[in-house]
């Protein structure tokens, strides 16, 4: 089987690389012709991932009519924000009963839809689709360490075999029939993780963190269930397992993005620096528009909304936070 992964990033090459290594013969398509170039010649992505090698089976291409020929799987791994005009690429391209995977993590900015939604107004509601979510740092993946992600698809057929197709001894895949808890979870903890950054970002401890992190499960439940996530979802690896490796691992970038802006960073300086998307931005509003839409009480993310979009100082929204009527643990907001 042919695989195609559409994006040049650290996700999209650490995912050729793991499918490569299974075997099969990787397209990696690049937007950017020079980087595509690069990588086929030197045999590295040296903008995200310098230190991998990529394996003979890896092409890098730009050319996307060649990087979709006879694709058997097709691996969408750009940021969320490219998500729909990459699918409107596809239409034609690739065949129809060619399983997509969705590798990115987020919601729809303007919408506030799931990427699985987004690919049914793209590619029809009978579309192959499945979603791949868990705690799963590029950086670790590529460097073998054991890992566990979870693949979800309203097709169980399709799911068991995207399982067989990614799963290596050290990356383990599990199944999940909840498509919009697993998308859900994926996408919500990064805003969380944004905060957990901005928490050691201003010296806070560990009691901080981990109220911060129970609390921001809490809304991540509320939010996702209103949604149409199950709830047991959110304590699995795309929700309680991704939570925790981006909230602590200096490999998160939405770690990264929060802790700048908690030492003081702007935030145009903090996404300058790191060169990447960090996807807890769109996402903190998209969610709140969809917690607004739905009624539901989220104010940790309320609270990031207006340090990322409403120039509120960190201080000052760490203040309105505790400031807050006390409530008992299990009421809803």
């Amino acid at each position: 089987m042919r695989v195609t992964v559409l994006g040049g990033g650290s996700w999209g090459t650490a995912l050729a690389w793991l499918l490569a290594g299974k075997g099969f013969p990787v397209h990696l398509w690049c937007r950017d012709a020079e980087q595509a170039a690069a990588m086929a010649r030197d045999r590295v992505n040296a903008r995200y991932l310098p230190d991998l090698s990529l394996p003979d089976p890896v092409a890098p291409t730009a050319n996307l009519e060649a990087a979709l020929a006879g694709a058997g799987l097709v691996v969408v791994a750009v940021p969320t924000r490219a998500v729909r005009v990459t699918l409107q690429l596809l239409p034609g391209r690739a065949p129809e009963t060619s399983p997509v995977v969705l590798a990115a993590k987020g919601l729809e900015r303007e919408s506030g839809l799931r990427l699985s939604e987004v690919a049914a107004d793209e590619l029809g509601a009978g579309a192959p689709v499945a979603v791949l979510s868990g705690p799963n740092l590029s950086g670790e993946v590529v460097r073998g360490v054991p890992t566990a992600t979870v693949i979800a698809s309203a097709s169980e057929a399709v799911a068991r075999e995207l399982r067989e197709t990614f799963g290596t001894p050290a990356f383990r895949v599990y199944t999940n029939a909840d498509l919009p808890g697993v998308e859900l979870g994926g996408a919500l903890k990064n805003p969380i993780a944004v905060a957990a950054g901005i928490s050691d970002g201003l010296g806070f401890g560990e009691n901080t963190k981990a109220a911060l992190l129970t609390r921001g499960l809490a809304e991540m439940i509320r939010l996702g269930t209103a949604a149409g996530g199950r709830a047991a979802t959110f304590s699995g690896l795309s929700g309680l397992g991704d939570l925790l490796a981006t909230s602590h691992s200096p490999l998160s970038r939405n770690y990264r993005l929060g802790l700048a802006l908690g030492r003081g960073a702007s935030l145009d300086h903090a996404l300058e620096s790191l060169r990447q998307t960090a996807e807890g931005v769109p996402t903190t509003d998209a969610a709140c528009r969809l917690a607004a839409r739905l009624e539901v009480e989220v104010p940790i993310l309320t609270a990031l909304r207006g340090v990322l979009f409403q120039a509120m100082p960190v201080r000052e929204a760490v203040t309105a936070l505790l400031a807050r009527p006390y409530r008992d643990e299990d009421q809803q907001d």
